[in-house]
């Protein structure tokens, strides 16, 4: 949240397609895109059932981006970055 003139703004995440890279550095700072990526796709392994829900909602391995679909369940597991 930001602080203006008494009033509090609300920073939102927005649930959108982000790139592999763009939506690790959401969740992981001060490390290189790919450094995030990879501490990232092992944050999906680890969670139990995420990797088997995002691959059956068509996420590929290799792509470079997440759908909407998949970002939402990416959040309902981290929660928002």
């Amino acid at each position: 949240m930001m602080k203006t003139d008494d009033s509090i703004l609300e920073v939102c995440f927005l649930i959108r397609s982000y790139g592999k890279g763009e939506l690790a550095m959401c969740y992981i700072h001060g490390v290189s895109q790919q450094a995030a990526v990879n501490r990232f796709n092992t944050w999906i392994r680890k969670a139990p059932g995420l990797e088997q829900r995002l691959l059956e909602m068509g996420m590929s391995r290799t792509g470079r981006n997440y759908t909407p679909a998949q970002v939402q369940a990416i959040v309902n597991v981290f929660g928002e970055p």
